[in-house]
């Protein structure tokens, strides 16, 4: 029972590496960002949203594309938890993941 727990850890890291490998290795296309389902939230200065608790929602300009990159990465796979970015990170491939940091990071 151990040896199948350890084998399954040792897979799970290693896809954990192989994604952030993958989202790490791609280059962002600022221009071809889809900045549409960011935007309602993200884009508003000083917006609070309140689900699933009243919280001041980040602005993204600005922030670092490795910064953004992985925060999504973690909304995606579960380890950051917050239901609507989990839901909108899941619907990204690596290569959104990195338009949308590369976008981001040359904001203001």
């Amino acid at each position: 029972m151990m040896k199948k727990f350890i084998t399954l850890l040792v897979l799970s890291s290693l896809a954990t590496g192989a994604s952030l490998a993958v989202a790490a290795d791609l280059v962002g296309n600022p221009k071809a960002a889809d900045v549409s389902m960011c935007i309602g939230c993200h884009g508003i200065p000083g917006y609070k949203a309140s689900f699933p608790e009243v919280y001041q929602v980040p602005m993204l300009g600005g922030q670092s594309a490795k910064y953004i990159e992985s925060a999504l990465i973690a909304y995606r796979k579960g380890d950051r938890k917050h239901p609507t970015m989990r839901g909108i990170a899941g619907s990204l491939k690596d290569q959104d993941i990195a338009n949308l940091a590369a976008y981001y990071s040359q904001q203001k």
